[in-house]
């Protein structure tokens, strides 16, 4: 008669539950720690292989699902659209490529987490251009904020120049791609997969300069959060970081292991409603991290000088304004990373 009673009350809870819109917690963890709440986030990407190759493996692995969470990835052209939509609230979290890092030294947005660092930006040279010499005086085209600014202006002063020595026009990746297949500009500054696809189609294209031929362009990939969100929900990307870790100790090997290359391109692919043998090509534009080569950079404090590097290079370029900046201690969240990794 108990055993009875024990199970129509079991059944009467679970009635209750479904009846009042209530949701199963994730499963416990192996540890024996409380279930986590289940919840939703709003992810905010680039389409290529450098903003998806740990949050796609992360999620199409199970590891979100592990930490309770699951991901609704909306695509955006470029870090600072995404950081605007982070502070309206559209979005909760946003990965950003090296241009919009700008933004957390001025406190619109928070690192909390390195992904990798990337060599996903080049100059390319149309009409015959093949020197950063050759630029000047000539029309180029590049988006402003991003990236694509940063490295036109480190790729400038190299050669003794700055933007007033260039015809540049802003313009987003799409007319981008659009300008330089057509011819109507004599350079583009571009990032993958634009740039990949510029260089195979373009008449004349030649490959000028990338991330790695300047020493003082320091080219992080990052996950950031409006820092008023960071706050309140702390634990929470504490979660994410300790999935994303999973995967990028999986994904990392990708420059050296087809098998693995193949499997996260196609997670990739199917975000992007690409194929897999297009985004493949993607996988050397960057230096891939595992979870000891972060927590190994924050325990040499690597970690903090590579944004910090960034930031001079920003504020050299002027780009960044020299004062008022915030220091990157303040605006990397390490402590969700070392939590993450315990």
């Amino acid at each position: 008669m108990k055993k009875l009673l024990a199970l129509l009350l079991a059944g009467a809870m679970a009635l209750s539950m479904v009846a009042c819109g209530g949701s199963e917690p994730a499963p416990a963890p192996e540890s024996g720690e409380p279930a986590v709440e289940n919840v939703t986030l709003n992810v905010a990407y680039m389409p290529n292989w450098g903003s998806l190759w740990a949050v796609a493996t992360a999620d199409a692995k199970g590891f979100f699902a592990e930490e309770g969470i699951t991901v609704n990835m909306t695509a955006f052209e470029n870090g600072p659209t995404e950081i605007a939509a982070m502070e309206s609230g559209a979005m909760d979290v946003a990965f950003i490529g090296p241009g919009a890092h700008k933004l957390c030294s001025t406190g619109a947005a928070e690192v909390f987490l390195l992904q990798h660092v990337g060599d996903g930006d080049c100059i390319i040279g149309l009409n015959g251009i093949k020197t950063i010499e050759e630029l000047k005086g000539k029309k180029i085209g590049y988006s402003a904020g991003t990236s694509s600014e940063s490295i036109l202006l480190e790729a400038l002063k190299s050669a003794g120049m700055t933007m007033d020595d260039v015809e540049a026009l802003s313009m987003d990746d799409t007319a981008l791609t659009t300008a330089a297949l057509s011819g109507s500009v004599d350079a583009v500054a571009a990032w993958s997969p634009f740039s990949l696809t510029i260089l195979a189609n373009a008449k004349d294209a030649t490959d000028i300069c990338s991330n790695i031929d300047f020493e003082s362009m320091a080219s992080p990939g990052s996950w950031v959060v409006n820092p008023k969100w960071a706050d309140e929900n702390a634990d929470l990307l504490v979660r994410f970081n300790r999935a994303m870790f999973k995967a990028m100790d999986f994904a990392a090997a990708a420059t050296t292991d087809d098998a693995v290359a193949e499997e996260v391109a196609g997670y990739v692919a199917k975000v992007v409603s690409s194929d897999a043998a297009t985004v493949i090509a993607q996988r050397y534009d960057g230096s891939w991290l595992t979870s000891a080569q972060v927590l190994d950079m924050l325990n040499s404090g690597e970690l903090e000088t590579l944004y910090a590097n960034q930031q001079a290079t920003f504020i050299a370029n002027g780009a960044l304004e020299a004062e008022g900046n915030l220091a990157p201690a303040e605006f990397v969240l390490s402590d969700l990373m070392v939590e993450a990794g315990k």
